[in-house]
């Protein structure tokens, strides 16, 4: 990806087919499937590609087994027909993971059974494997770390697995390859208006400080909790509710398990997920409407000590706060008809509409089923041109980086076929001795994945301010002063990405 070339752009395409405000899942998603049908396609981030909840999330590809007790069953099995055709088509990183449901009571091997039994049925040809009954030495077996005190047994199930940036990235990618056009760092400011109608949109490059009038004969909005920005005529309709998720990370000793544990009510009436991630053990997340809306929001106290809380009755060795790595918080984007239901209430369906102003809108969902939104919206917005364009085919569109071989417990699997190239860049050898951080991963992600700052880099090209904060920040100046050298500039430069970087690597730490 070459952002000058992409700006270039700009001045040389006198109308785009479409438009697309907003670089996480929804917005990629929405853009690819129009690329891939001949469309010729912007999309527009005004921070960086998944700076927002697409890059904070749990990192599960799953069908959602709590919505069973709601009986969205229409939701589970769309999202699990979707995780068959992720995995599909990005094996490099999806993979396939066991989960487990510690058993503690009898009568929970009945009632938890009969649902995955249910989830398996759904599932049906896209499944990903059956479920298991586990007696309790197995289940110790399986996992290490778990709490044996009035164990019974446990329940295994299969689901997925990834990781979300990185995916994000592949999208981005992947657009470029069906003929789109992506640009991080380019803010939406405000509709382009001509004879009364939106023709277009007005935007602001934040790397020059430059205006461009862009006309477009499609718009999509795609800014998820942002959304109500940009809603206008539809406000009165419909609204989005912020739901907060908390995930905190700790050493891989908590869990010392490939397996996850799937905790299937918490106090709160959710379920929690504690799992294997880049080596160490994620565990998340909580649901709790915010009224704060920011891109780089904190996260409270009380998130972190129900977390904690809640996990402590699963592990033989549970974690305390001094033993967190990092923290990072998202805000998932539920669409509410202005009732006064709690964000837990709320479904995590999707919800297409075109405003009377001609932009549609695409609302809610989840990481699962950003290809199907994608999809939807743009059927939407061709119903009387189909023809001309043609039907979806991102179903069977390989990501950027496809390799269906790869060793997922090697860090640079996320690479795919990349991976060779990647070591032509520099030296392997990493900077840190707790995080994999290369000279070469370092120029690759300047140089081919459009990352344009150090938390471009820290935070989403490479992984390390979600893994180890503390760390981060110890390697920040290392990291900075190899992107200067790259990008040609001086120590004036360096001290501002130092200056901008730190305050936000805080928010990570407890």
């Amino acid at each position: 990806m070459n952002r000058d070339k992409n700006i270039l752009l700009l001045s040389e395409v006198s109308v785009w087919d479409l438009i697309v405000i907003g670089g996480g899942a929804t917005g990629l998603g929405a853009a690819l499937d129009a690329a891939s049908r001949g469309m010729k396609v912007l999309l527009i981030e005004k921070y960086d590609f998944s700076k927002g909840t697409s890059s904070k999330s749990t990192k599960l590809i799953h069908g959602g087994v709590r919505y069973l007790k709601n009986a969205e069953f229409k939701l589970v099995r769309k999202a699990l027909q979707e995780r068959y055709i992720l995995k599909k088509n990005a094996p490099h990183l999806v993979q396939n993971k066991d989960f487990i449901i510690p058993i503690y009571s009898w009568i929970h091997f009945i009632f938890y059974g009969i649902g995955l039994k249910l989830y398996d049925a759904i599932s049906g040809k896209w499944s990903f494997g059956g479920t298991k009954f586990l007696n309790k030495k197995a289940t110790i077996e399986h996992l290490n770390s778990i709490n044996t005190k009035g164990l019974k047994g446990g329940v295994k199930y299969k689901d997925g697995q990834f990781d979300d940036a990185r995916f994000a990235i592949s999208l981005a990618h992947t657009i470029e390859i069906e003929g789109g056009a992506v640009l991080n760092y380019m803010e939406y400011l405000s509709p382009k208006i001509e004879n009364k109608s939106i023709t277009g949109i007005i935007a602001l490059d934040k790397i020059d400080q430059k205006e461009f009038h862009l006309s477009s004969k499609y718009i999509i909005n795609a800014t998820g909790v942002f959304s109500n920005k940009l809603m206008m005529s539809i406000a009165s309709k419909f609204k989005i509710k912020a739901s907060r998720g908390t995930h905190i990370v700790v050493d891989r000793s908590f869990l010392d398990s490939q397996n996850a544990i799937m905790i299937p009510k918490t106090i709160d009436g959710r379920v929690l997920f504690v799992i294997p991630w880049n080596d160490k053990t994620l565990i998340g997340t909580t649901d709790e409407e915010s009224n704060e809306i920011d891109i780089d929001l904190s996260t409270p106290l009380k998130d972190i000590d129900f977390i904690l809380e809640n996990v402590k009755h699963y592990l033989f060795k549970y974690p305390q706060k001094k033993d967190i790595k990092s923290v990072f918080t998202g805000l998932r984007p539920l669409v509410s008809n202005n009732d006064n239901s709690s964000t837990k209430e709320l479904s995590r369906a999707h919800i297409i509409h075109k405003s009377g102003e001609g932009i549609i809108h695409v609302l809610g969902g989840k990481w699962t089923t950003y290809r199907l939104m994608g999809s939807e919206a743009i059927d939407y917005l061709l119903r009387d041109k189909i023809l001309q364009f043609g039907k979806s085919t991102t179903s069977s569109i390989p990501l950027f980086g496809f390799k269906d071989d790869v060793d997922f417990q090697d860090p640079l699997h996320v690479y795919g076929t990349e991976l060779k190239r990647l070591k032509t860049f520099g030296s392997m050898v990493s900077l840190s001795n707790h995080i994999l951080i290369s000279e070469a991963m370092i120029l690759y992600a300047i140089q081919v994945e459009m990352a344009i700052n150090l938390e471009d880099v820290l935070a989403r090209r490479i992984r390390c301010l979600f893994i180890d904060a503390n760390e981060t920040i110890k390697i920040a100046p290392k990291v900075a002063q190899i992107m200067a050298k790259a990008l040609k500039k001086d120590d004036t430069w360096t001290a501002k990405q130092l200056d901008l970087f730190l305050p936000l690597a805080s928010k990570y730490i407890v």
